[in-house]
């Protein structure tokens, strides 16, 4: 393992993100400048949703890590829960160093929509912990995009909590617009639900430019090893999305139903499918008790486990398509899905109106996050109550500065004060019908 360290690293921290090319979107794809960018990377949250711990502050696991992630030969790492009050400059600064970019997740089990009642948990309490986040990470140019939640829809059920997480989506892209920052994706990371996996997929594209999601992802773990493109099914998944208008990624692949020789990583990569997808993360670097681990950590050592080494192959020995990999280059919207009980449960196209609490944000910034240790926001009052006209998201300004501390135009005057609506409560009652299939609190 190279042993060079953060303290090291951090000595050229000024210069050793800005070398790295932010990633943008055009069309359905993404680029780092003028070349097609392919996400090529891992899940990485060491001890697993049980240890809620940043690994992005943990100076001595990224370097210990990242030596790692360079003999993988990956792009990308996904976080799941970061510490927006931690500095995170020295591990940042060494991925950036190592041509790596973060995707990462701005929910915390704390700080997170309930899909079983999302109404009360969107609010200005919970908002305020998301952008805090942004705060903390927009400055880094290797940051490639942020997750505006992940699988809210697990079951038909669950569907009609999509308004929120559409809401969520939105905030997101008007707090990174209307503070200045530069162009950072925001999208959703879906599960890969059968019955409404591309009515999700329609609806977070679907409707105003301030509404529509930046680029859309799913866990699939449909391929399992022996398997190809067309036993594995995704030959129909890249036909049914095929003409879609934003990038579409694998945010968890990696079956581990039998041996993992990751043969889907020759698919993923060939123009088979480089005309609708633009990569994947691999599930999961760290062993956890669901046993998809490439490596074992142990302290400060790593052991290499055979999947590790099957996918270090893999990688190896496929390269990216030469030119632009067949993309859409013109993208656009698309048409937002029709209500269909049972399972896709979105009455119109409406979304919640920003809570009234969290409008200051747009021009006052996120201030202090609540951390890791906050009381969290799934009860804290101040929810939505009422529906956004179209439109009502649009950052009102901009500035090049892209510093968290900037005076910008106050949002709440682009904000079109909401009409009352039953909608919100309508949908929460639906959902809390999901209950009784399982939702669980994220």
């Amino acid at each position: 393992m190279r042993t060079s360290t953060l303290a090291t690293l951090a000595l050229s921290a000024a210069t050793a993100s800005a070398s790295l090319t932010a990633v943008t979107v055009k069309g359905n794809a993404f680029f780092a400048g003028s070349n097609r960018f392919y996400i090529r990377g891992v899940d990485y949250q060491p001890g697993g949703s049980s240890d809620v711990a940043d690994p992005i502050a943990d100076e001595a696991g990224c370097t210990r890590d990242i030596a790692e992630f360079k003999k993988l030969g990956i792009n990308t790492v996904r976080v799941y829960t970061v510490d927006n009050t931690a500095n995170h400059d020295a591990c940042m600064n060494a991925l950036a160093d190592a041509g790596i970019y973060l995707v990462l997740d701005v929910n915390t089990p704390k700080y997170s929509l309930n899909r079983a009642d999302p109404n009360p948990s969107y609010n200005a309490v919970y908002l305020q912990s998301l952008f805090a986040t942004v705060d903390s990470f927009a400055n880094y140019t290797n940051t490639l995009a942020f997750f505006s939640g992940n699988e809210v829809i697990n079951d038909p059920a669950s569907s009609a909590a999509a308004p929120y997480v559409k809401a969520v989506t939105r905030d997101l892209r008007q707090y990174i617009r209307t503070r200045g920052y530069r162009t950072i994706p925001v999208g959703y990371s879906a599960a890969d639900v059968s019955e409404n996996r591309l009515e999700m997929a329609e609806y977070m594209n679907c409707g105003t430019s301030d509404e529509r999601s930046d680029f859309f992802a799913f866990n699939d773990y449909s391929w399992c090893d022996p398997s190809s493109f067309t036993q594995s099914g995704w030959d129909q998944k890249v036909k049914n999305f095929t003409g879609y208008g934003i990038p579409l990624f694998l945010s968890e692949y990696g079956c581990n139903t039998n041996t993992r020789t990751f043969e889907e990583v020759k698919s993923l990569y060939s123009t088979d499918m480089t005309g609708v997808y633009s990569g994947g993360l691999v599930y999961e670097y760290s062993q956890e008790d669901s046993n998809y681990g490439l490596v074992e950590i142990n302290g400060n050592s790593v052991t290499e486990l055979a999947d590790f080494t099957a996918l270090q192959s893999q990688f190896s020995g496929t390269a990216n398509p030469t030119g632009d990999g067949n993309y859409n280059s013109t993208g656009g919207a698309s048409g937002c899905p029709a209500y269909s009980s049972p399972n896709w449960l979105v009455m119109n196209d409406s979304l919640p109106a920003i809570p009234d609490g969290a409008t200051k944000y747009m021009s006052s910034g996120a201030g202090t996050g609540p951390g890791l240790t906050g009381d969290g926001s799934q009860n804290a009052g101040g929810a939505s109550t009422g529906t956004a006209s179209a439109g009502s998201g649009s950052a009102t300004a901009t500035s090049s500065g892209g510093s968290s501390t900037s005076t910008h135009k106050s949002a709440a005057m682009a904000m079109t004060a909401p009409e009352w609506s039953f909608a919100p409560m309508i949908c929460g009652a639906v959902v809390i019908m999901s209950t009784f299939f399982g939702a669980t609190l994220l």
